[in-house]
């Protein structure tokens, strides 16, 4: 049975927007110049369907609810894969695992463990290419922590050079479900994980991944 197409309540008002401009642009070229009418209209229908795909927002649910399992928080692809200081919350060394999310990936992100929030801030910046090396600690980026009673998970958001809206929902305190919907990235950028050294990794480099579906890893 096919789902319903959802889009994402982050799109709304932008594709409300978008789709009133190119009625009004396909109404003009029909009045002005009829010969362009219909291919205006073409152009404009493929456009909106462009932005329509960015703000979808599939249902996903995750195959098993596991405090152990550490699930993808975004649709993407795996670009970093190393052992790297940490230097805003945990300040030491951890397992990062980072997904570029390109413009045609689902936005949404998800939590991969659940438990409590116990740090959640936003830093503006700049916008450089997601996969730069600076992008983590030098673009505008949220810093989100969740504590699942056995360890603490620190989630990046991250935006790049067209994704300059960040949404995270979360706030200290607050106890989140493993794979509910925590924030959203316009037009795709990147989230970096930072997990427990000796985390379990089920993932490789280049590897494609979806929210809610792909374990990253195991925590041992």
């Amino acid at each position: 049975m096919n789902t319903p197409l959802r889009i994402h309540a982050e799109g709304r008002k932008m594709l409300v927007i978008t789709f009133v401009l190119l009625a009004v642009i396909t109404a003009v070229a029909y009045w002005k110049i009829p010969a362009w009418g219909f291919p205006v209209a073409i152009i404009a229908v493929i456009f909106f369907l462009i932005i329509l795909q960015f703000f979808r927002n599939p249902p996903r649910l995750v195959p098993e609810v596991d405090d152990n399992i550490i699930y993808a928080p975004a649709d993407g692809k795996v670009v970093v894969i190393e052992e790297a200081m940490e230097p805003e919350y945990f300040k030491d060394k951890r397992l990062q695992v980072s997904i570029f999310m390109s413009p045609v990936n689902v936005h949404v992100n998800r939590n991969p463990v659940g438990g409590e929030v116990k740090y959640n801030a936003y830093h503006p910046g700049k916008y450089l290419v997601a996969w730069h090396p600076k992008s983590s600690t030098e673009n505008e980026r949220t810093t989100m922590v969740i504590n699942n009673g056995k360890t603490e998970i620190l989630l990046r958001q991250i935006a790049g050079a067209l994704a300059k809206r960040i949404k995270n929902y979360a706030t200290v305190g607050d106890t989140v479900k493993q794979g509910e919907d925590f924030g959203f990235i316009k037009f795709g950028s990147r989230v970096d994980l930072f997990l427990p050294l000796g985390t379990k990794l089920e993932v490789e480099l280049n590897q494609k991944v979806k929210g809610n579906k792909t374990v990253i890893g195991r925590l041992s």
